[in-house]
């Protein structure tokens, strides 16, 4: 069960309207690569964790990343908010305001909506947290993208921190994936063994 805490975990107040900005951090509320898709991935995937430290770590992090995605629709929101219809073509905000207004909805920079089919849970330990690594890695180069974009420290800040998150969440699936390795290691050869497999 969860419990929400009604704060941001990294503030955000931005003052001044940006949605052409606004349309390049969305990538990371429903983009390839974004949070909605890995708060997904580990609720996913910690069903098929034996080691219940690691499943635990899949959860924690999950439940960040949900925390992640409430900051980057905050961003977007305050980017966008009493946007005047004038602006709306001027700034290229056109076709999002055609389909969702100004409100927030999860999709890439590009257009395209948030989907499912983003992200794995292969159901093997050592598979899932590769995907995880790499994930967060991926995440952190969407933020690096978005910050050499934005020069605006109101949302660069809180882009730094979402971005320094990814890179302790990497470092802890590395610890969590060497966890699963020594779990294997007095049990069959792990490269030719799915220990999620049919029994």
């Amino acid at each position: 069960m969860y419990s929400y805490e009604k704060r941001l975990q990294y503030p955000v107040n931005i003052k001044f309207r940006n949605p052409k900005i606004a349309q390049v951090i969305i990538s990371q509320y429903g983009g390839p690569d974004g949070e909605a898709g890995a708060a997904m991935r580990y609720m996913s995937q910690k069903y098929a964790m034996s080691n219940p430290k690691v499943a635990g770590l899949l959860n924690d992090i999950a439940t960040e990343e949900l925390g992640h995605l409430e900051i980057v629709g905050t961003i977007v929101h305050q980017l966008t908010k009493d946007l005047p219809c004038n602006e709306v073509d001027t700034a290229g905000f056109e076709k999002y305001y055609v389909d969702h207004t100004l409100g927030v909805w999860p999709q890439a920079a590009g257009g395209i909506p948030f989907n499912a089919c983003e992200f794995q849970s292969k159901g093997d330990p050592i598979t899932d947290l590769f995907e995880d690594m790499a994930a967060e890695q991926k995440a952190r180069t969407t933020y690096d993208n978005i910050l050499t974009l934005v020069k605006d420290n109101e949302v660069a800040d809180p882009i730094r921190f979402l971005r320094a998150r990814e890179i302790v969440h990497f470092q802890r699936f590395g610890e969590a994936l060497r966890m699963v390795l020594d779990d294997l290691n007095n049990k069959k050869n792990f490269y030719l063994y799915n220990p999620a497999g049919c029994k």
